[in-house]
């Protein structure tokens, strides 16, 4: 149920991508299909063609801004799945052999659940010599549990950076869009001396369109933030308790029922 769902989840984004891309293209697109003049000469399709080198730009950005927030959510969502793999059967298989480097292939393959467990064996395994005199195992173990801990939660937390940044400056960089255009739209009046309300309302609503924009790039980043990140405290709070068990597992105690 849970992979089908995430299938779902998958393709409903797909769509969405492309939908948004599709209608900023649209947006974009200043060549009319016929020589008449354009069908609403204050649409979207009217400020790309009349907009400055700026305003194009402004808007080519939060394109950019769109696509790469619905691609980290693609890249993310397959990134968890591919670390967070291993079924509640194999860590059953798993809890049912000896400790040892062949107890790994009960576990999927470059799963997060493998990572870990491997550090935890090979650490043991490493606790000889010297070592005995110095630390304790249990000292040792949970120290090399933490670090492939830490390890698998930094990989986690690349892209969100990126998710946060687009949902914080996107409105910003919107309201400069609108203020650019608001400067150029009065600038243009002044000199025409024309102060009418099919000449004002015209020009200043186009440039108000950036700051929409700016909000339908952010809101998304935002929510797709929020999402990752409560799935990456629910997946490493699953794999903390593996790491839980799997210390005192290692230390001599009885393996969890699962």
């Amino acid at each position: 149920m849970q992979r089908q769902l995430s299938n779902y989840v998958l393709k409903a984004v797909l769509f969405l991508s492309l939908g948004l891309t599709s209608f900023f293209c649209l947006a974009m697109d200043s060549t009319p299909s016929n020589n008449n003049a354009l069908t609403n000469p204050y649409g979207l399709d009217a400020l790309w063609a009349n907009g400055d080198m700026i305003a194009r730009g402004t808007l080519i950005i939060l394109l950019i801004m769109s696509v790469a927030s619905w691609y980290m959510l693609l890249i993310k969502l397959m990134e968890q799945r591919r670390l967070f793999r291993t079924s509640s059967s194999e860590q059953a298989a798993f809890w049912q052999q000896n400790l040892t480097p062949k107890a790994l292939e009960q576990l999927t393959e470059h799963s997060a659940y493998r990572f870990l467990a491997q550090a935890g064996i090979q650490a043991k395994e490493d606790y000889q010599g010297q070592l005995m005199s110095h630390i304790a195992l249990n000292t040792w173990l949970e120290n090399n549990l933490n670090q492939a801990f830490d390890q698998v939660q930094a990989r986690l937390q690349i892209g969100l950076t990126l998710l946060g940044t687009v949902g914080s400056t996107a409105p910003f960089i919107g309201l400069f869009g609108t203020v650019w255009g608001i400067y150029h739209a009065l600038t243009a009046i002044g000199i025409s001396g024309q102060a009418s309300i099919d000449k004002v309302a015209g020009p200043v609503g186009e440039a108000l369109i950036m700051t929409a924009i700016g909000l339908a790039v952010a809101v998304p980043a935002v929510l797709i933030y929020n999402w990752l990140l409560r799935r990456n405290k629910n997946a490493m709070a699953n794999l903390h308790g593996f790491a839980n068990d799997l210390e005192k597992v290692l230390l001599g105690g009885k393996a969890p029922q699962r």
